[in-house]
């Protein structure tokens, strides 16, 4: 809970008081009142945004966009196909509300090159986790997108929102970026209850305290203590003296911020208002909550029904000023009772993307907004004697929408059986490519330096499908 404290006073040139000492507060990092007031003018334009979608566990293609009904019963499943918009492609029944809206989407069914790791970090960088391991590694696109775009106004540019088993929501590392650029992981868990196993909390446990960064501020910093420049300044030089300030560690500057961030997030509210679901306008609320029967089972440490809110929830912070948001939906690790799990789930996630895309066309957003929905790697085509289907890093399902992409199209192809990719194989930074190129940065020109010096590319093989362009 954010605490909001003081009055609003506007001086005679239309700037308010807590506008004016913000811009101060900010200043004392780098950023001049000008500064400031170019970011706020600029935020009511609409701006380029990514919503990164991570199905959790690794989604199972055939289940899902690739189904296979002339396959053997023992490997296609127990899902028929359905017709959708675009004439010729067929999805599986658990996916009706995407059908219906098959021409705002891109379904790839070719995705290849996943590490095989049990994380969302090639889905968040596009790189394997141990690529530039010794000097911190990769970072995530978000933390690059804020070091090189930042945010719009007061809001952060990256915001994480991933839920789930702990090594997918430490996927969006800030690698070797340093601290400065970490995400925004405001703590969702009261919106969405995702229980972890207990081999999960373990290592969650291991991660740390500076794993999640809440919505928390300054301590007793308030707006009223903002209207105080003398006390600000106090509490400011009071934090540089306990911070670390080695220029190695980069703390100093991570600390300063997270603290101009704060400032910033505590005078204007928007971006907290954006958190706060109980402010949406209740029918909207109502669209983004599933009216399809329950059926199947839902396992221990998957997402509940209410789970398509978290779209809603990326919407809200993308027209706060946020670039990035990268969401999960949880959990698609199905070694056993896949079938029953599935038609608890995936109707979940139909129902979200289906909503997400209508709302942004309705608001004139989705040309504005990229929507790229994928998971870790796909699932094998024989069912196991569990009834569930293991790890396949061969082939990866994926869903884009949004973004002013070329859609009502398939990208790729798999064999009889959904194993094998058998034509247009589409890498994993291919996507990740696609997503820089829609904010304005290309891939395999734009560089970050490394702890080195030396000019990392965005993108070292991969490209922009061309097929969306």
């Amino acid at each position: 809970m954010l605490d909001f404290i003081g009055n609003k006073v506007t001086h005679c040139d239309g700037v308010s008081r807590r506008s004016f000492l913000r811009a101060g507060a900010l200043g004392m990092g780098g950023l001049t009142l000008a500064d400031v007031l170019r970011a706020e003018a600029a935020g009511g334009k609409s701006h380029k945004a990514v919503i990164n979608i991570h199905l959790d566990g690794g989604p199972p293609q055939m289940d899902m966009i690739d189904p296979k009904p002339k396959a053997p019963a023992e490997l296609r499943g127990e899902f028929s196909s359905i017709k959708t918009k675009i004439p010729g492609v067929h999805l599986t029944e658990l996916m009706p509300q995407v059908a219906a809206a098959a021409d705002k989407f891109v379904f790839l069914r070719s995705l290849v090159g996943s590490a095989g790791r049990h994380d969302g970090f090639q889905c968040q960088s596009g790189f394997h986790a141990k690529d530039l391991a010794s000097i911190g590694g990769r970072p995530a696109m978000g933390c690059v997108v804020d070091k090189l775009l930042g945010g719009s106004g007061n809001a952060p540019a990256f915001v994480d929102l991933m839920q789930g088993r702990p090594l997918a929501r430490n996927s969006a590392r800030v690698g070797f970026l340093g601290p400065a650029f970490r995400p925004f992981r405001p703590d969702i868990s009261h919106l969405f209850q995702r229980e972890l196993e207990k081999g999960m909390k373990g290592e969650l446990a291991r991660l740390g305290k500076d794993h999640q960064v809440n919505l928390k501020l300054i301590s007793g910093l308030n707006a009223e203590r903002l209207d105080d420049r003398v006390g600000l300044l106090r509490q400011f030089d009071g934090i540089r003296r306990t911070v670390d300030v080695s220029t190695k560690s980069g703390m100093m500057n991570a600390m300063d911020r997270f603290n101009q961030q704060a400032v910033g997030i505590l005078t204007s509210g928007k971006f907290a208002d954006a958190m706060d679901l109980e402010k949406e306008n209740p029918k909207i609320l109502a669209r983004y909550t599933p009216r399809h029967k329950e059926e199947g089972a839902r396992g221990t440490t998957a997402d509940g029904y209410n789970a398509s809110r978290k779209l809603l929830l990326a919407r809200r912070l993308i027209e706060a000023g946020v670039r990035v948001v990268s969401v999960s939906f949880s959990d698609f690790d199905t070694h056993s009772n896949n079938f029953s799990r599935m038609r608890h789930l995936v109707p979940v996630v139909d129902h979200a993307l289906a909503t997400l895309v209508a709302d942004l066309g309705e608001r004139g957003m989705l040309d504005d907004v990229l929507i790229v929905a994928w998971g870790e790697f796909g699932r094998t085509p024989k069912v196991n004697a569990k009834g569930g289907r293991d790890h396949w890093p061969r082939v990866s399902p994926g869903l884009m929408a949004g973004g002013g992409i070329r859609a009502g199209q398939v990208i790729g192809a798999t064999d009889k059986i959904a194993a094998e990719p058998t034509a247009r194989p589409v890498h994993y930074q291919d996507v990740m490519a696609t997503m820089y190129q829609h904010l304005g940065l290309n891939p395999n020109a734009t560089t970050v330096n490394d702890p080195t010096g030396r000019p990392q590319y965005l993108c070292d093989s991969g490209r922009p499908i061309r097929e969306l362009i």
